[in-house]
């Protein structure tokens, strides 16, 4: 794991999306397609700025995996992360060779299956992500399940994570975030070749020092990045003002 520190959010988005277009890039030339992961929340919006506006990609030959979605919320309800990336990606570039959506408002189980059969298929390139308040990774909140090998399950939401989305604005009560989600499981995201964390604003301060410097713990889910060679997260002067100052 590489850690990297900006001066705002802005020059960490530019930075985080033009590596990830560099590497997209790089797979196909490499394999002649590219499979990635994105993620969404507030804290991937200049991170995806940046990457649809990258010059030399040949969208049509990348494949598009979802990381969550919550369950039973309909595609066009302002949080659904569907609604998201069809906004801030995917109407923004080329079509797709093929786009996965995590479709939550049908059968869990039925999803679940569907999506781990697809995605057995493919070898992922890129994966985007970002660190949770409560230091979830994708919407596996602690104590995360680190052992599973489903590409794809069922998670229950704790109180921070469902307060985080309240507080982001997603919703009008925390009445209505929410309870249970379909992620994308711990063991299958340590799978993608390589991870682009963004992770900016104070309000991240101390899940990034729990996850960076704290030992490897389900308990600080995002912390097994550390055990990944090819991770680099991205962090702001914010995000990163709780850390050792060693630790970039």
């Amino acid at each position: 794991m590489t850690v990297c520190i900006y001066d705002n959010s802005s020059a960490l988005g530019k930075a985080a999306g033009t590596d990830a277009a560099d590497l997209i890039q790089s797979a196909i030339h490499s394999n002649g397609r590219a499979n990635i992961i994105l993620a969404t929340g507030t804290s991937q919006f200049e991170t995806l700025d940046h990457l649809v506006t990258a010059t030399g990609i040949d969208w049509h030959k990348v494949i598009m995996f979802h990381l969550d979605e919550y369950i039973g919320l309909p595609v066009d309800h302002p949080a659904s992360f569907r609604k998201y990336l069809q906004e801030r990606f995917v109407s923004k570039v080329p079509t797709l060779e093929a786009t996965y959506f995590i479709q939550g408002d049908e059968d869990p189980g039925r999803e679940c299956a569907r999506l781990n059969k697809i995605i057995a298929d493919h070898s992922i390139d890129v994966a985007l992500v970002g660190i949770g308040e409560n230091g979830h990774l994708a919407f596996n909140d602690p104590p995360a399940d680190f052992g599973t090998g489903d590409p794809f399950i069922v998670v229950d939401l704790d109180q921070k994570c469902r307060e985080q989305q309240l507080r982001e604005g997603w919703f009008k009560s925390i009445d209505e975030v929410p309870r249970k989600a379909i992620s994308m499981s711990i063991k299958q995201i340590l799978k993608s070749k390589n991870i682009i964390c963004s992770v900016p604003g104070e309000r991240k301060a101390i899940a990034v020092r729990n996850c960076l410097e704290e030992a490897v713990s389900n308990l600080y889910p995002a912390s097994i990045l550390q055990q990944h060679s090819n991770c680099t997260v991205y962090l702001d002067d914010l995000s990163a003002s709780l850390l050792s100052k060693n630790i970039a």
